[in-house]
């Protein structure tokens, strides 16, 4: 109900609010405030008081001061230090401004005031009940005000003053306090009050919650931590020491008996210390752990001693291999220069040969006649350089890479390490495993590899790295520099007999629980087993095939009886079946048109007979029999080189118009490539033209030009060994290769004649029969 309309000044306040017969002191500072208290001094001592809506304002605008407040009277009234005027102010009772009538010096506000009507009903009752109750409830839990207050506050009886000193003890925030005070209706105010206090105790009881919980954990905490203390102290008394200082003392006890590098001394020291200051249960403890296991367990200095008896390096190479002589020649030339310095790199040797001719075991037999340490790692199928140089510690479960794993497995600095497979590595999106290899294997960088996940650098350089491979051409070129190449051609029939004998028969009646007594081979059927069930460079498929006779023949003991069992070439179709390959044989009488060429395939040494046959037509040249690009140039070549000889060779000079000439490789489903048939096949177009028979005892191997110069080839070991076996008694080759004699066993050699070419005319004098004969 409205009382009156007067004039007063303003005083906004900032960040409180005041309700009527609320007693509180103010500290007044700006100027209008000051100007108006001044005022309000000078007359009766009354002042409006109303909360401004933005505390941080210091010069509010009336849109920005609530339209409602209080009016108090000023009961004292001090000036500070500074300017600052303390006043005690009074409430006496709710006002709203009607308008601002002065803005200069201070705020002067007409205001109609407004009286407290009581109208005590049954809702106002029950309301100050309820209001009463919950104020109760919120003094209880929160503890923020003293009892004898709540008693003061519940003995006042106007309904309308006791929601007015209730919500002056809360701490709520402006908005709400306003709300209050804005409801001049008591009814109104005690339900809104009500609304609060229910809020408030919902604030207080999830406060309670989360300060009981945290309590708790709190308590946990500290009981653990006194437990871990008085745990200490026992330990202490009893000369015994927790687990984390333990571990740090085992990790400085081990550090005693190694000898490290300086460097690494030093990395090592810095994570113990780290370990020893973190606290237990924290993660990154396990990461350090791991870490300091890995650097402890390289060989930093660990080295084994070589065995430098030649003689006795050399029967130990023998014994496990048998051939191979370029290999076993290399290593005890590393051991002859190991015994006069020191100071010797480790080489670094590729093998290179067709799958089963025995590298990766070469590289054990290696190991055991240096009497050194062993690791094999495999590279095939690698794309991820991580695997090389390892994964930074920052990853989880980073690990190092399989260089740093492989000499870790070794426990010595200078192992037999051979890296399997290389030309099967590949590169993807993770990097080229390659490029990582390249500081592992070349000798003025690897005696500081830098493994991501050690980060100290590790000598590499006292290591043997045996590299294996198929092919050469898919080795990378970088690499292909910084190693060397020995290549292992395959076996001969001859050698893998021997090996057949020495090993793979031994081998493979222990692995079946046989002896000697109970099997026995006839003279001559491990040669008829090589020809005819086998075709390959290694003994894989020998060996699988010993294999096979040593079960049957298993068999035949346990379920008939037999004590002994001897395979024979009569027997030999009853455990293997039909033979696989047809063992060729050279011809027997001189034909025209028909030569014998040499080639070699991925099974070795092949011999090639070639056909030509000449018939009426217009001059074309026809080439049947699976033959590669390269082939087909030769012929076109040898061809040519023919048709510029016309005269000299006896061969009517419109051939070209008149005859078509068919060259045919037999044997068709045989893929054939490469030019080591340029000349076999230009000498048997020059017997089909001239009528010539080409002797059948005769093979050859070369390239021709269109000069008719014959040039080098390759695979001369092979292709000779071909030749042998099947009765050939001459060869024929470019004069270039003869360095390549040396390589062919002696007793081949012995049986043979070798005819070294240099041009067409050469090859053709020698296998064409005379015409005198």
């Amino acid at each position: 109900m409205i009382n009156k309309t007067r004039t007063i000044p303003l005083l906004p306040l900032r960040g409180i609010l005041v309700f009527p017969y609320m007693i509180i002191h103010l500290d007044v500072g700006r100027e209008k405030s000051i100007s108006a208290l001044e005022e309000a001094m000078v007359n009766d001592r009354l002042i409006m008081l109303a909360a401004q809506k933005d505390a941080q304002n210091d010069a509010p605008t009336p849109e920005e001061i609530f339209n409602v407040g209080t009016v108090a009277e000023i009961k004292q009234l001090l000036k500070l230090p500074g300017g600052t005027i303390r006043v005690l102010v009074e409430g006496l009772h709710r006002a709203e401004i009607v308008e601002y009538s002065d803005l200069e010096s201070y705020y002067q506000v007409e205001i109609n005031e407004f009286s407290e009507v009581e109208e005590r009903t049954t809702e106002v009752e029950a309301l100050t009940r309820n209001a009463i109750n919950q104020f109760e409830q919120w003094v209880k839990f929160s503890k923020k005000i003293p009892p004898e207050t709540l008693i003061s506050v519940i003995a006042v009886e106007e309904a309308g003053r006791l929601a007015d000193l209730i919500a002056s003890h809360l701490s709520l925030k402006i908005e709400d306090k306003q709300a209050l005070l804005d409801k001049i209706n008591v009814e109104e105010r005690l339900e809104t009050l009500c609304e609060i206090l229910g809020r408030e105790m919902e604030i207080l009881e999830l406060e309670k919650k989360i300060n009981v919980r945290v309590r708790k954990q709190m308590e946990k905490t500290q009981k653990e931590y006194y437990l871990r203390e008085q745990l200490k102290a026992i330990q202490k008394e009893l000369g015994e020491k927790d687990d984390r200082t333990a571990e740090v003392d085992e990790y400085r006890e081990k550090l005693k008996d190694q000898d490290f590098p300086k460097e690494v001394m030093e990395r090592i020291n810095k994570e113990i210390d780290r370990l020893g200051k973190m606290p237990p249960m924290v993660a990154e403890s396990a990461v350090i752990r791991t870490y300091l296991d890995c650097l402890l367990a390289l060989p930093w200095s660990t080295e084994t001693t070589d065995m430098l008896d030649i003689n006795m390096a050399e029967k130990t190479l023998d014994e496990d291999h048998y051939g191979l002589e370029k290999v076993k020649e290399r290593i005890l030339e590393y051991l002859s220069i190991r015994k006069l310095t020191e100071s010797m790199k480790g080489p670094i040797l590729c093998l290179v040969g067709p799958p089963g001719v025995g590298k990766t075991s070469l590289a054990r037999s290696i190991a055991k006649a240096m009497d050194r340490k062993f690791v094999r790692v495999s590279l095939g199928g690698v794309r991820d350089e991580a695997e090389i140089r390892g994964h930074r510690r920052t990853y989880v479960g980073a690990l190092p890479g399989r260089i740093i794993q492989g000499m870790r497995t070794a426990g010595s600095k200078n192992p037999v390490f051979l890296l399997d497979e290389i030309d099967k590595m590949s590169a993807d999106f993770r990097g080229d495993p390659s490029a990582a290899l390249l500081e592992v294997l070349d000798p003025e960088q690897n005696n500081t590899f830098s493994d991501h996940y050690v980060e100290v650098p590790f000598d590499l350089s006292r290591v043997l790295w045996v590299i294996t491979a198929n092919v050469m051409h898919s080795i990378p070129r970088p690499l292909l520099d910084r190693i060397e190449i020995i290549h292992i051609p395959g076996y001969t029939e001859e050698e893998k007999v021997q090996i057949a004998k020495r090993y793979l028969i031994t081998k493979q009646i222990r692995d079946h629980g046989l002896n000697e007594k109970q099997i026995g081979f006839a003279d001559g059927i491990l040669q008829k087993i090589i020809s005819e069930y086998t075709r390959e460079s290694g003994v894989r498929s020998l060996e699988r095939t010993i294999a096979t006779l040593c079960r049957k023949v298993t068999r035949q003991i346990v379920q008939n009886k037999r004590a002994h069992v001897k395979v024979t070439a009569q027997n030999l179709h009853t455990f293997l079946g039909a033979a696989k390959y047809r063992h060729k044989q050279a011809e027997i009488q001189p034909q025209v048109g028909v030569s014998t060429g040499l080639a070699w395939t991925e099974v070795g040494g092949d011999v090639l007979p070639i056909e030509v046959s000449v018939m009426k037509g217009k001059g074309k040249l026809i080439l049947t029999g699976q033959l590669g690009e390269v082939m087909r140039e030769s012929a076109q070549a040898g061809f040519s080189y023919i048709r510029t000889r016309v005269e000299d060779l006896n061969i009517d000079s419109e051939f070209q118009e008149k005859t078509d000439i068919h060259i045919h490789l037999p044997e068709g489903a045989i893929p054939k490539d490469g030019p080591s048939a340029g000349i076999s096949m230009s000498t048997a177009v020059v017997s089909a033209l001239t009528g010539r028979p080409v002797r059948s005892d005769v093979a050859m191997t070369g390239e021709i030009t269109l000069r008719g110069r014959v040039l080098p080839v390759g695979g001369i070991k092979e292709k000779v060994l071909a030749a042998h076996r099947v009765g050939i008694k001459t060869i024929i080759m470019p004069k270039e290769n003869k360095r390549d004699i040396d390589e062919i066993p002696a007793n081949v050699r012995r049986n043979l004649e070798f005819v070294f070419v240099g041009h067409m005319d050469e090859v053709l004098a020698t296998a064409l029969v005379k015409v005198d004969e």
